[in-house]
This record gives structure tokens, sequence and C-alpha cells, in this order.
């Protein structure tokens, strides 16, 4: 049977040196490519989702600097400072699909304070309808099966305060007053739930049956190849990255999972049981102020998971062991490797 290979990892700010955000000099930003490539050489993925790739060919010198070779490359919608994930491939790309407008049936999400929107201006700019950074969506064909793989990375729990001359002033990682430190938290909570929404209802769409779209109990799960995989900024029990699972209740490791049930057409399981401890430690793919956080995941539809078909999984850190952060964002800038262990799994199509 064959095997397919599919790998997610946040890079950590693949910023090249003449950005603002890159290491101080090209010897530093190549050192960084050198350790990147180190462990995508190692693992050998059919397919890399990328996140916190920044702009101006960053992915291309990534892509010059491995051996294992994946020339077939896709770009996702980028943020404001020009961070988007990316997918590469070893095989062409039958299509890409960017997600990113948040579904119709969803209001507009807060994401600052009122005082922030120009009374001039007809929109409101304190509300948005889209995810920060977009979502990416290919489709490969693996030895004759298509397999569709969406890659994302979601808001950040690192709060970042909106500042405008002459109306908010201050710092924009260090809060003005308590007050705003608690709305700031919620504000980036509503757009890490718009966005883990508007990745399910894409997932929906995908799994749905063409002649009964609107049947929970016909999804094509059974017969479809799809992974969900990236940066999510939140754990497995977090409700957010509930959303992505779709059906509860037949997690990997539960009773329920040996059981067919009418929600395994458009159930997404998590490969999180999968993962092996770390030093004695639960699985995780990053340290946040001396804490393990499992927040890079790997889901994958019945057709991938199943009692009868259960994929390999583990993660892959470099540096090992993965640095403790704090809520300087900068703090690695001119480090190799990353402070996110990457996730493989491998699966039989």
């Amino acid at each position: 049977m064959t095997t397919f290979t599919v790998m997610t990892w946040n890079v950590q700010n693949l910023f090249l040196p003449t950005n603002d955000s890159g290491p101080d000099n090209e010897r530093l930003f190549a050192r960084k490519l050198e350790s990147l490539a180190k462990v995508i050489n190692f693992a050998k993925p059919d397919v890399l989702a990328l996140q916190e790739i920044g702009p101006d060919g960053a992915l291309g010198r990534l892509q010059a600097a491995l051996t294992h070779a994946m020339p077939h490359a896709s770009e996702g919608q980028a943020d404001r400072r020009g961070i988007h994930v990316a997918t590469l491939s070893t095989v062409p790309m039958q299509s890409m699909h960017q997600v990113r407008q948040f579904p119709g049936s969803l209001r507009p999400i807060q994401i600052k304070d009122a005082a922030l929107d120009d009374p001039q201006t007809r929109e409101d700019e304190t509300l948005t309808v889209r995810m920060g950074r977009g979502a990416l969506e290919v489709v490969v064909t693996i030895d004759g099966t298509p397999v569709t793989i969406l890659n994302a990375h979601f808001k950040s729990k690192l709060i970042t305060y909106a500042r405008l001359a002459g109306i908010v002033s201050g710092d924009p990682f260090i809060p003005n007053d308590e007050g705003e430190r608690n709305r700031y938290a919620a504000y980036a909570l509503y757009l890490r739930t718009g966005e883990a929404l508007t990745v399910r209802e894409r997932l929906n769409q995908l799994l749905a049956d063409p002649k009964r779209p609107s049947d929970i109990k016909k999804g094509t799960g059974k017969f479809k190849s799809v992974v969900f995989c990236g940066d999510l900024n939140d754990e497995v029990e977090a409700a957010t990255t509930q959303i992505i699972q779709g059906p509860s209740g037949s997690e990997i490791g539960t009773n329920g999972f040996d059981r067919s049930d009418s929600g395994d057409g458009y159930r997404m399981w998590n490969l999180s049981p999968l993962l092996p401890d770390v030093d004695g430690e639960p699985a995780y793919t990053r340290r946040y102020k001396g804490r393990g956080e499992l927040i890079d995941h790997i889901f994958a539809s019945h057709k991938l998971v199943n009692p009868r078909n259960l994929p390999e999984a583990r993660t892959i850190m470099l540096p090992d062991p993965l640095p403790d952060m704090g809520d300087d964002p900068d703090a690695r800038r001119n480090e190799p490797g990353s402070d996110h262990a990457a996730v493989v799994a491998t699966f039989e199509l």
C-alpha cells in the first residue's frame, strides 16, 4: 500500500535579512535556512505545511536550501506584517484555493477598541470579516489518490494592543490598564474562534455529499482523503480545536474510536494522541513560560484515520530541547531553528 507523509511546522519568522523582522545579516539567515533544511531533509515529507513565512522570496530561499526536493509551492494570503502560510510538495498541485473570508452566516468580529473606529469612513475599522492570515488549500495526487491538504495559522495568544496617534498611545505589547488587557485577550479569542469556524466550514464543504450536501449523516470522509494541519495556537481540549474536529465522541484512544457511527463522514481526527511523550512529559510542540503546549496539530478524515488504518505520528525538535519562550516576538530573531516542533504524520492510502 502507498504511504504518504505530511509535515506541519511553524518555522518562526522566516524573514529575509533585508526585512526589519529578519536576522541582522545574510550569514545568520543562511544559518537559519541550514537548520530548517536539516529537519525537512530528515523527515522527507511528501507535503510540507509551513507557517510564519515572510514576504519577498523567503519561501524560495528555503526551497533552494533543500536536498529533499520540493519544487511545487503555493503561498497563502499574508497578515499586515507579511506573515503567511505556505505549502510545498514533491508532486504537482492539481489545484489551490485560498480560504480567508468568514462564512456569510458569521457576523463581523471585534478585534480592537471601539474608539479606534474612524467616523469619517463607512467601514468600521474595529471589526473584521476574515481570518488574520489566510488558510491555504491544495490538492495533490499520490499514486492515483487525490489528497486535499488545508494549512492554517490561527491568531496568536500573544496579545497586541492597537495604537493610534492622538487616540490611544502606549506600547503595542504592554496594556495601558487591566481593562485593556482583558478586552484584547477577548478580541484575540474572538478572532481565533472565527478562524476555526471558517476552516471547519470549508472542511464541511469538502466532506459533504454533493448529491445531499445538507444531510449530516452523508459525509464523504470514508472515501475522501482530507488533511488539515497547522499552528492553531490552542491545545487539544480548547474549544477552537474542538470546532475543527466536528462531531465528537470517537477520538483516538476512546471507546468510540473502534465503533463506526453516522458522524464518521464529517469527522476529522486529531492525531495528537499518537504523538510520543517528550522526555517523560506529554507531547508538546512549544514551551511557553516553562510549560509545554501542544498547539500544532494534524487532523485527517476517516479514510486516513480508522481502526484498520492508523497513521504514524511524531514530533521533531530543533533545537532540542525547544527554547522556553516568553512574550517577546523578536527574542530569537537571530537564532537558527524554530521555537516550535515539527509534527510529522505518515498515512497509508
